[in-house]
């Protein structure tokens, strides 16, 4: 009986083994932003793909979109430096097999795959071109990457887009997924400006999820950043703050990516800040609020199947204007923190706090990883947030 089993197994490996080749979210930014109607252009944009595979399709949106987006063309090439693309690499995208795209108001779309080989790292450059230009665009508002930008014609096609203006948002890309022979396993960032990079180099990849990423490749496992700049925990937008909160955007911006296996989650400053900030009473969030909003995100993602690394705030001693600082506010930061180490709940932890912060002067951050607003690092602080992540079992 043992060795028919052992016979049968071997006869069925190759068939366990030749696993249907899956996609994977690659990289993804989160629209946030409303931006400016736009007449008929061409759009060149970068992207990082953070795993390879052997084909690759695009989702772009219209979340903020006031009325239909007409997209006529939609190319993706290896990207070759500034406005230009590798000839002969990649090609045009389709859409349910039209080589153009409606999306109505408030949707998105995913295009067709496209027969492209993508390896960990790379850059890619995805062309649009808008026809009809927009009646409001929708951005990611710190896309921290020069978009080129070409009015009229449609220049999708172009070595080297000729571009008149340039921005350092991302216009209507909202991910890039990759075909693998197997599931790529995924690590999703949770977070605010900090996830999103706001002081790190403009072109340079430099947001601590981009170094993480870099810190793992070549691997099979994706880090994709869902940060917004702005953005609570909490509580949806209140200007000056960005974008549904974090517990309401979980389930679409982390617990619906295919392969996700760990959230890191470094929310709960701006829920700090809009207190000293905002005074009126609905905006206003405890510490133990905050630790309560942390708990609800743990048993959401435990009961997707989601483990859950928490990390600590970061300090924001001398920062300025338009934030406000409290001693209030820092009892706040301190009690969330202690929480956090201390948490059972979280499977595993990284404390930003202790690796950036001054020793001389706890409530600061060192001067050598500080941007110089006193709130957000710089390349080298990025760097040492991204070497600080522990080892997650995948």
């Amino acid at each position: 009986m043992k060795r028919w089993m052992a016979m049968l197994l071997f006869l069925l490996a190759p068939m366990y083994s030749m696993a249907a080749p899956e996609w994977t979210t690659s990289w993804m930014a989160v629209p946030d932003t409303p931006g400016p109607a736009m007449q008929a252009l061409s759009l060149r944009q970068v992207i990082r793909a953070s795993v390879g595979g052997d084909s690759v399709r695009v989702r772009l949106s219209n979340a903020q979109g006031t009325a239909p987006l007409i997209v006529g063309t939609v190319r993706v090439a290896r990207w070759a430096g500034v406005a230009a693309i590798e000839p002969g690499s990649g090609g045009v995208l389709t859409f349910a097999g039209q080589p153009h795209v409606t999306i109505a108001p408030g949707e998105s779309v995913l295009s067709d795959p496209l027969a492209m080989p993508v390896t960990a790292l790379q850059k890619l450059a995805v062309s649009l071109y808008l026809p009809q230009g927009s009646a409001r665009a929708t951005l990611h508002g710190e896309g921290l990457q020069t978009a080129y930008i070409a009015r009229g014609a449609d220049l999708t096609a172009a070595a080297v887009m000729p571009a008149t203006e340039t921005d350092d948002s991302l216009y209507f890309l909202a991910s890039l997924e990759v075909r693998g022979a197997s599931a790529a396993r995924t690590i999703v960032v949770l977070g605010d400006s900090i996830a999103d990079g706001v002081g790190s180099s403009t072109d340079a990849q430099a947001r601590w999820p981009d170094q993480l990423a870099a810190r793992l490749a070549p691997s099979s496992v994706a880090v994709l950043n869902a940060g917004v700049a702005g953005n609570r925990l909490l509580r949806d937008g209140a200007r000056p703050f960005v974008g549904p909160s974090m517990l309401a955007r979980l389930q679409r911006d982390v617990l619906d990516r295919p392969g996700v296996r760990w959230l890191v989650l470094h929310a709960g400053s701006n829920d700090i800040n809009a207190s000293d900030m905002l005074a009126v009473p609905d905006q206003q969030a405890s510490a133990q609020d905050i630790i309560a909003g942390m708990q609800a995100v743990i048993q959401r993602a435990h009961a997707a199947g989601v483990k859950v690394c928490g990390a600590t705030l970061l300090p924001s001693g001398g920062v300025g204007k338009p934030f406000v600082r409290s001693a209030e506010g820092e009892a706040k930061r301190q009690a969330v923190n202690a929480w956090i180490r201390s948490a059972s709940q979280f499977d595993a932890l990284v404390d930003f706090d202790l690796q950036l912060r001054d020793p001389a002067r706890t409530d600061r951050l060192l001067p050598a990883y500080d941007s110089g607003d006193h709130l957000h690092p710089n390349d080298r602080g990025y760097q040492a947030m991204a070497d600080a992540m522990p080892v997650l079992p995948l």
